[in-house]
């Protein structure tokens, strides 16, 4: 779903000016969109649906073929284009044939447990043990520390590598250089002159660099890291590199830039098609025993790394021992690798019930504070009794239900307020966040265009909830008001077949910055809607010839759309969602994830 300026000349899709959920749709293809469309299903041969889908996502004419079979060969730039990368695998490979004692500092985050973890199977297959030091979310927060940093030092690190964090960290990587101990950084955040100390600095968003590869996660730039430590040391004449077999981690790789909601283009898409035909082989010990409390079924795609494995491995850090996830994708034993899969489970189903609570609590303060959130140009809400892990999740619900930018805030007694925020497509929360900084309002934040996070005290909360309204209600009101939903096509239940759904997965897999299509089933009836689970509601479209499909809108009571779709059963209601196939006893069934409904006249 993308939230854009609507185009007033565009006639609306099904002639839904305002759906249940206040968005105007639109077709994701213009005439020129449509006339790609038919070049790219005529030259190639494709199913017109799939070239629709690549059409509304600019892939051209002559690249169509080269999207469908994205291959790590013909998509990985040479990882000597990336500052400073052949310093890093010089370094990395150094401490390989010296045999020293490495330490990897990572993020408590899925992207920062997949790099880690990445790190520490390649150290593991020379015979380095390295030790993961992954920092207290709470306690210690993001990045490097000093005291950790020479914590790492006293017990032996003679190399630190930072991975999905350091590019900021001047004091702690400073401690490091005073002690003679080599730092090698490798991150994909912001980063500006001046760096702080380190042997190697490997981010392909620093200034200086190049690569053009600034849209991978953390992980995807430590796996470019280690292909060429990997030719350093086969250059070497180290045997045992040629025996090492990158290609079968691009599972943890895959994990990593799903969750981290990168841009699913160029590398990254081979990174995801060709990591997820790896984790189909279980051959991790540690993501299959996940796999299985998670309760997979079927073939493992991207849907499930993002929302059944990366919860998992993120509510370690946001509520119990941060450390857990990368230890579980190290592990070779599989009875460990059950034990910690259990306890991840137990802990992401704490973190739902915790969140779920919180969630109440946001809501009736939002209630409380803005009514019912329509004036507001952004929601700021806070607690003394909310868990910090948790905010970012508790931001982005809101985000969603008020389709606002949101902040969620967790005070601790002395009045000192940790917050993260998510916004919505068209403005940056990173600059409004680093605005409040410099003019004192916060202790500190920053962040991206999309999420943000921020230290604030309590006496300043007033102030930051001014200063938030006047920067975003320049142009929040206008991005709210012209809510757009982009549709692919139009199909009925009859059309709705697996064959169809193998057809759009084809094009896949999708993500951030390559959309899930999104199909229109118009003037079907509603045959039945119902409550399941803790707040979604399942659905039975039928078409004019008597075909049926059944739909699930997740987390959709107490919702516009949820009303509309509780009470017009018997009513005819243009449905717009995406298509996916449902595994239930074994059988693979076709459903339709409902985002979105209007009535049909």
């Amino acid at each position: 779903m993308t939230i854009e300026p609507a185009d007033p000349v565009q006639r609306a899709f099904l002639s839904v000016e305002r759906s249940a959920s206040n968005q105007r749709w639109v077709s994701r293809l213009d005439q020129a969109g449509l006339n790609r469309a038919m070049a790219i299903s005529q030259v190639h041969g494709l199913p017109d649906i799939v070239a629709r889908v690549l059409a509304g996502r600019d892939v051209p004419v002559e690249g169509a073929k080269a999207f469908l079979d994205p291959t790590i060969r013909g998509l990985m730039p040479d990882p000597a284009t990336l500052t400073d990368c052949v310093r890093a695998a010089e370094r990395i490979a150094r401490a390989v044939q010296r045999r020293e004692k490495v330490a990897i500092f990572g993020d408590y985050d899925v992207d920062g447990a997949s790099s880690s973890a990445l790190l520490s199977r390649f150290l593991a297959h020379f015979g380095i043990g390295a030790e993961i030091y992954i920092p207290d979310r709470i306690f210690e927060g993001y990045g490097p520390n000093p005291a950790a940093i020479n914590q790492l030092i006293d017990r032996g690190a003679q190399l630190i590598v930072t991975v999905d964090c350091g590019s900021t960290s001047h004091e702690s990587l400073a401690v490091a250089a005073e002690r003679g101990i080599d730092v090698v950084v490798i991150d994909h955040h912001q980063i500006a002159q001046p760096y702080p100390p380190a042997v190697a600095i490997v981010n392909p968003n620093r200034d200086d660099d190049l690569s053009g590869q600034g849209h991978l996660c953390a992980a995807g730039v430590v796996y470019l890291v280690l292909v060429a430590t990997a030719r350093v040391l086969r250059e070497a004449k180290d045997t045992r590199a040629f025996t090492l077999d990158l290609l079968a981690w691009l599972d943890i790789v895959a994990l990593a830039t799903v969750c981290d909601v990168v841009p699913l283009k160029g590398l990254n898409r081979a990174y995801v098609v060709k990591g997820l035909l790896a984790a189909r082989q279980m051959g991790n010990v540690g993501l299959a025993a996940l796999f299985r409390k998670a309760g997979l079924g079927g073939p493992v795609t991207a849907y499930h790394l993002g929302f059944l494995i990366g919860p998992r491995i993120n509510a370690g850090g946001r509520i119990g021992d941060a450390a857990l996830g990368s230890r579980l994708l190290t592990l070779t034993d599989p009875n460990m690798a059950e034990e910690i899969a259990a306890r991840l489970d137990e802990q992401n189903r704490e973190r739902q019930a915790m969140e779920a609570a919180m969630l109440q609590e946001a809501e009736a303060e939002v209630m409380a504070e803005y009514g019912d959130g329509e004036e507001a140009s952004v929601i700021i809400t806070a607690r003394e009794n909310w868990h910090p892990g948790i905010a970012g999740l508790l931001a982005s619900r809101l985000k969603e239900r008020y389709r606002r930018p949101a902040f969620a805030i967790a005070f601790d007694p002395n009045g000192r307020g940790t917050g993260s925020g998510r916004s919505i497509s068209g403005f940056d929360m990173g600059r409004m966040v680093r605005a409040a900084v410099e003019e004192g309002i916060l202790a500190k934040g920053g962040g991206h265009a999309m999420a943000a996070g921020l230290t604030v005290e309590r006496a300043n909360l007033g102030r930051l909830r001014a200063f938030f309204e006047e920067k975003a209600g320049r142009t929040v009101p206008a991005l709210v008001s012209a809510h757009t939903l982009k549709i692919d096509g139009a199909i009925g239940a009859s059309g709705a077949t697996l064959e169809l759904i193998d057809q759009l997965e084809a094009a896949g897999p999708y993500g951030a910055g390559h959309p899930q299509p999104v199909l229109a089933l118009p003037s079907h009836r509603l045959r039945d809607a119902r409550m399941v689970g803790a707040n979604h509601i399942k659905i039975t479209l039928e078409a004019m010839d008597g075909s049926r499909i059944d739909g699930i809108a997740f987390r959709a009571m107490e919702t516009p759309l949820g009303d509309l779709l509780i009470n017009g059963r018997g009513r005819n209601l243009h449905v717009a969602g995406t298509l996916g196939a449902d595994f239930w006893q074994g059988t693979r069934r076709v459903q339709l994830r409902v985002l979105d409904a209007a009535p049909a006249p």
